[in-house]
């Protein structure tokens, strides 16, 4: 465990007021972090082909009893797929932007995602990190807006954490965000509308050849099943990436770039087979202080950022069970200022109000 100075009230306070800026973490990365390397990129690739089709050669001899260890390695495997295709979004996997393009919309129509909606989306994702009302990965509920929400939605979303649901959260985001042209720029919409033709002609082929080849039973488990453990994947990297009960959420006015990568981005190590299928996406902080790092060379910059700016980092952690239990308990909604409560934390403020 590393051991950050830095408490989120404390955090909160300085992130409007610091002079650290993002560029003076990445003057300190070694010139190696940013290069592209041809051999390496294309070996990660082959490496995600390889482990997919071992996944799916599994499912089509492993004995029912075994079938959910299959699942997991397909699907993690799969995830795979979404990292190969979110270097390109980044344009870290090849020097040419026609390659980054064509690799990613090859790498991420299996998982029926649309490459270019996602990059958009994701790259929102980056330029306003912990940000209230504008992050739009997995962002914080605060009472407020809660409270605007209908009885509907309000059970829903209280349902949603209380269940400990998190893991289904990345399919709403995924039919929601990404197929709709119309919550893009202008200048954007031409290519939402080829990536989103991409997947649906990829599904109108894929789909009714698997089910008329193998049934619905086989559409569910070379592919339905598969892509659901991808998104257990998706959703569980999505929250631990930023989400704790320390990781403050703040304001425009109070938002420093910086900092707000460096604390609020929580490095979190996974068994090392997730690891190796997901190309080491979970050393997230360099990510964080640039995009342009290529998944090989992750933990090659953390290593620096460790050395440089460890009084800065967050505390990193383990992925358990007891983990995920422990995030979505805690922050469930976000009070501006004070930071994440319990529903039950919050029926007793609103308790105490009414008296």
């Amino acid at each position: 465990m590393t051991t950050s100075i830095i408490n989120s009230q404390k955090l909160g306070d300085d992130l409007g007021n610091s002079d650290l800026r993002l560029k003076d973490i990445i003057k300190t990365l070694p010139r190696e972090c940013f290069q592209q390397n041809r051999r390496k990129a294309w070996t990660q690739a082959l490496v995600s082909v390889l482990m997919v089709a071992l996944g799916y050669y599994s499912l089509t001899i492993t004995p029912w009893f075994l079938l959910p260890i299959a699942w997991i390695f397909t699907g993690t495997a799969l995830t795979g797929f979404f990292v190969i295709g979110h270097d390109c979004g980044h344009r870290s996997f090849a020097k040419r932007r026609w390659v980054n393009d064509l690799v990613g919309h090859l790498f991420m129509m299996p998982l029926i995602y649309p490459f270019h909606s996602w990059r958009i989306k994701h790259n929102h994702h980056h330029t306003h990190t912990n940000k209230l009302d504008e992050d739009n990965a997995w962002h914080p509920i605060r009472p407020e807006v809660f409270e605007s929400w209908g009885k509907r939605r309000q059970s829903a979303f209280e349902l949603f954490m209380r269940k400990r649901l998190w893991w289904i959260g990345s399919v709403g985001h995924w039919a929601v965000v990404h197929f709709d042209w119309r919550k893009f720029k202008t200048k954007e919409q031409s290519g939402v509308k080829l990536s989103v033709a991409v997947v649906v002609i990829f599904a109108a082929i894929a789909f009714p050849v698997l089910i008329a080849t193998t049934g619905i039973w086989g559409f569910v488990k070379f592919w339905f099943i598969p892509w659901l453990v991808y998104h257990f994947w998706m959703s569980t990297f999505t929250i631990v990436h930023h989400t704790a009960s320390d990781v403050p959420f703040v304001a425009a006015n109070k938002w420093n770039e910086a900092l707000a990568q460096l604390f609020g981005t929580i490095h979190c190590d996974y068994p090392r087979w997730v690891e190796f299928l997901c190309h080491d996406i979970n050393v997230h902080v360099p990510h964080h202080i640039s995009t342009a790092i290529p998944s090989y060379n992750l933990r090659l910059a953390y290593s620096s950022i460790k050395e440089n700016w460890q009084p800065y980092l967050h505390n990193e952690c383990q992925f358990s069970w007891s983990l995920m239990k422990q995030i979505v308990d805690q922050c469930q909604l976000y009070k501006t200022d004070v930071g994440y409560k319990s529903f039950n934390e919050y029926y007793a403020d609103r308790s105490l109000a009414s008296k």
